[in-house]
């Protein structure tokens, strides 16, 4: 039994000499020793040596020669059991008798086992190449590439790929090259430096050329092609203004099997916007919405500015409501803008006047333009009670109203006629301690004026020249116009000469319409006359066809003067 064991241990310490002195062997004859070596018999001689005596002196249990070997528990039984077969001991120790046969039998593969050496680009190659590439060669790129002997490595090309102030055009026409060699495989890594090379050089033929390249690349290369490459080609479109390149590009996301997200949308969008090709880049935005692929705050309100100045504010207020679902607010200039534009049209007020509860706090207190522009459209649409109502939700929620919109509300009221609400506006205004201008008599006066009274314009006007020293043209025209309506030339005539005394110069409408309404109502073409000689003392032109109707009316007079002289003498 000891013999057996005596037997195993050489051998074990024999392959293990071996294995430290071939250290450069073939991985085959490596995986040949292991094998030897984790052969049940070897493997269980090794363990028991590790615990033998002399392996572990320090162990207190360890046994001397002292030691009756009766008294350790290691039967023949259980050495049967480490080493079932006596044969397989022998069948080793045949094994390491016989190695120094093996090793000389035994064929080496040179290379086998040692690591890959690292690839070193050919520096006079690639120098023929730049210089080749940074050259105009008209069209004989690929002859002369194919008498350099180049070998295509990935590293190789990335490194000419990656070189600036290389032509894009020769950069197509390179890589098209490299392509036509089957044992080139085409990389994602490659292909995003070539788009980035050829994004340097911002030329609109060599983009198409490279997106022609592009579309080849996905056909044949499956796989190959990433959402960034494809994203980098949309934004240097944008970048050009190709709008409608940009959005082939975007077509053609799922025949490259490649997932738009937040960037693809966004740079779409810009790129289509643009060129003002609203409807499509609505439909962009409507696959955006379904897949919930929202770029930041800052592009959301740039897409949402896109689309308030191409007239789709509509369309924009849905983006808007649904980045607000989900927490993202665009900046403030942009809600603003939205609201602004939300009022232009009838039907989307209601959508403005409903965004004005999001302003609260700090953002409330200094929103007074998207409130007056909801004003001043609720005004338009005649929804003055509208009006009024947002007016008195300023007034105790904020942001405080200032004399624009006041006058928006009382000009609403007066062209509608309904001066006891205007004039109530009117107290409402002073009693906030602000100061009615100039604009805001005169809407009054119209509004009085046109309802043909004159004395509570007159009213009107007394206060507005105690508050203000210098009142407009327009204040006078007013007035002068209801004074006409009702036929009270005189009075009209008296404004006039009131115009030149506070030193408010009339212009040409004030005369203009003075004088048809005296030649077309009062047939006093002698007061016309004197009013045109006034005119033109001043330096105002008046037009060719009132100068006729003053003319027309004299001559009228004329007729009938004659005609009736005629009768009396008959």
């Amino acid at each position: 039994m000891w013999r057996s064991i005596a037997a195993g241990s050489r051998l074990v310490a024999r392959n293990f000499g071996v294995a430290t002195e071939k250290v450069q062997c073939s991985q085959t004859l490596s995986r040949n020793i292991s094998r030897s070596l984790s052969k049940p018999s070897l493997y269980r001689s090794s363990r028991f040596l590790s615990d033998s005596p002399a392996a572990n002196p320090k162990n207190e249990s360890s046994f001397s020669p002292e030691t009756d070997l009766s008294s350790l528990s290691f039967g023949e039984n259980e050495y049967a059991q480490m080493d079932p077969s006596a044969d397989a001991v022998e069948s080793n120790d045949n094994l390491g008798e016989n190695y120094d046969t093996q090793m000389e039998n035994f064929d080496f593969i040179p290379g086998e086992g040692k690591e890959e050496e690292a690839y070193e680009i050919d520096g006079d190659k690639l120098e023929n190449v730049l210089s080749l590439l940074q050259s105009s060669v008209d069209g004989y790129l690929e002859s002369s590439l194919d008498s350099f002997d180049l070998d295509l490595h990935e590293d190789f090309v990335l490194k000419v790929l990656e070189t600036p102030l290389v032509l894009g055009e020769n950069l197509v026409c390179f890589f098209k090259w490299v392509m036509k060699h089957p044992e080139y495989k085409v990389t994602s890594g490659v292909v995003d430096a070539l788009v980035k090379a050829i994004c340097s050089s911002v030329g609109k033929k060599d983009v198409y050329a490279l997106w022609d390249l592009v579309k080849e690349i996905g056909e044949k290369e499956k796989g190959v092609l990433t959402v960034e490459i494809l994203n980098e080609l949309i934004a240097l479109f944008s970048k050009l203004g190709k709008g409608k390149a940009a959005f082939e590009v975007f077509n053609k996301f799922g025949d490259y099997s490649c997932v738009a997200n937040q960037e693809t949308y966004y740079f779409t969008i810009e790129a289509l916007s643009r060129r003002k090709i609203f409807y499509s880049a609505w439909s962009v935005c409507e696959k955006m919405i379904e897949t919930g692929s929202f770029p930041d705050s800052e592009k959301v309100g740039k897409i949402i500015s896109w689309f308030c100045k191409g007239g789709k504010a509509k369309e924009a207020h849905v983006v808007y409501t649904l980045v607000k679902e989900k927490k993202m607010y665009p900046p403030q200039s942009v809600v603003n803008f939205l609201i602004s534009s939300l009022c232009q049209k009838d039907e989307t007020v209601k959508l403005a006047l409903d965004m004005l509860d999001d302003f609260s706090g700090e953002g409330r207190k200094y929103a007074i333009k998207p409130f007056s522009s909801v004003i001043r459209s609720l005004c338009r649409m005649k929804d003055v009670d509208g009006a009024k109502t947002l007016l008195s939700k300023m007034i105790s929620e904020g942001p405080p109203p200032g004399n624009a919109v006041f006058n928006s509300v009382i000009s609403a009221y007066s062209k509608a006629g309904d001066m006891t609400p205007a004039m109530e506006m009117l107290k409402l205004m002073r009693s906030r301690g602000l100061k009615p201008d100039v604009y805001t008599y005169t809407v009054l006066m119209s509004g009085y004026a046109n309802g043909g009274q004159m004395e509570e314009a007159c009213e009107i006007l007394n206060e507005a020249k105690k508050n203000h020293s210098r009142l407009s043209p327009v204040t006078y025209h007013t007035l002068i116009r209801g004074y006409c309506k009702l036929e009270e030339f005189d009075n009209a005539l008296k404004l006039l000469n009131e115009m030149k005394d506070v030193g408010v110069q009339p212009n040409v409408d004030e005369y203009n319409k003075l004088i048809q309404s005296l030649c077309l109502k009062a047939l006093d073409w002698r007061t016309a006359e004197k009013l045109l000689e006034d005119m033109k003392l001043k330096g105002l032109h008046l037009n060719g066809i009132t100068r006729a109707l003053i003319r027309a009316v004299k001559e009228l007079e004329e007729d009938a003067i004659e005609n009736g002289e005629a009768l009396v003498e008959a």
